[in-house]
């Protein structure tokens, strides 16, 4: 039967343990299935599905009390929206987690070799700056990139495997990459902005070099943030993107 299975189009006339059993060789197969059911005897199919579809208006309060969502006017178009939708947040999560991590990860650097190098303890980030970057730019950041609009074209994305990790190979490269440059970039400045700009050591001078270490830094996860979405996509999906 497993054989069959794969190239099943349609069970006519099925009963309800028929189309346990059809769910069951499915999930069998590694597949992810779908069930949309009206009455109580798709109860023991829903029992075994991944998601349940229970109509809005023809379905019993039984059904849709147990299947996970409802079509409210019973229209099959919906579960396409649904699904554009579970994959736009799906995408959503991985690009903010991409942009968040490097962040992090550069901030925690910076501040760290900043403090251990300086006899006194100078950071190249103060704090007030840190929890600038945090609570204002990275909340508004976050809020661009988990509220992107769906579209048919994430119809045409491979769907993703159950046991998929969240964190693919592609964006541990991303990470990495953006932290090494900011890092390098940011240390630059901190260690050789005066020598870089050709001013005097003064403490004038060192809070301009200061200012500059704070707005590249700023600056560096504006860019993050857009190659958080473009080259995020590119990667994640290249052959979209070809």
């Amino acid at each position: 039967m497993l054989e069959i299975v794969p190239r099943l189009q349609v069970l006519a006339r099925s009963s309800p343990e028929d189309k346990k059993i059809l769910v069951e060789k499915l999930r069998a197969l590694g597949e992810i299935v779908a069930v949309t059911g009206d009455g109580t005897n798709d109860g023991p199919t829903f029992k075994t599905t991944h998601v349940g579809f229970s109509m809005g208006i023809a379905g019993t309060e039984v059904a849709k009390e147990a299947f996970n969502i409802i079509l409210m006017d019973d229209n099959f178009s919906f579960i396409v929206k649904a699904i554009m939708w579970g994959r736009c947040m799906n995408d959503a999560v991985r690009k903010f987690q991409q942009f968040q991590i490097s962040t992090n990860i550069t901030a925690v650097v910076i501040t760290s070799v900043t403090a251990i190098a300086s006899s006194s303890e100078t950071l190249a980030l103060s704090a007030v700056q840190l929890l600038w970057i945090n609570i204002i730019m990275d909340t508004f950041t976050a809020l661009a990139l988990a509220t992107d609009p769906t579209s048919l074209a994430l119809l045409n994305w491979t769907p993703d495997k159950q046991t998929a990790p969240l964190f693919t190979v592609n964006m541990y490269k991303q990470i990495l990459l953006q932290s090494v440059y900011q890092i390098t970039v940011i240390l630059l400045f901190h260690f050789l902005g005066t020598q870089i700009l050709s001013f005097a050591e003064t403490s004038g001078n060192d809070t301009i070099v200061q200012t500059l270490v704070f707005n590249a830094f700023a600056f560096a996860q504006i860019s993050n943030s857009v190659n958080s979405v473009v080259l995020g996509f590119v990667f994640t999906y290249p052959s979209l993107s070809a």
